[in-house]
């Protein structure tokens, strides 16, 4: 019998779940690439509030790591006509870039000479 409560407890939790999602999807403040989910609440903050907002609801800042994922933060990018963070940060070597736990990047999508560390990527 708990095993059967468990089953339908979690299928109501798949529920709601789904539910939100398609909400989030509809106001366009969310997106998907190969199973991980990019939202954002379309406000205007400096990195560190950014990446403050972004610990505070169990995720991380957006870190592409192929082009699926690019394509999904270019979608708010274009939504909103505003710049987003990524979660990268140049390391002690000028013009090398990495991921903000110090990892390398394995996946880059810039321009000629960029990023040039300006903020202005």
């Amino acid at each position: 019998l708990v095993d059967n409560e468990m089953e339908d407890f979690i299928r109501q939790l798949e529920h709601q779940i789904s539910r939100l999602a398609g909400v989030l999807s509809l106001e366009k403040m969310i997106t998907a690439s190969g199973g991980k989910l990019f939202a954002t609440n379309g406000e205007k903050a400096d990195f560190q509030t950014t990446l403050k907002k972004c610990k505070e609801v169990g995720g991380s800042i957006a870190t592409p790591r192929n082009p699926g994922e690019n394509d999904a933060i270019l979608y708010f990018v274009k939504k909103f006509n505003a710049y987003a963070y990524l979660g990268i940060k140049e390391s002690l070597i000028p013009s090398d870039f990495q991921f903000l736990d110090g990892t390398q990047l394995s996946y880059t999508n810039w321009h000629l000479s960029e990023p040039s560390g300006k903020g202005e990527e």
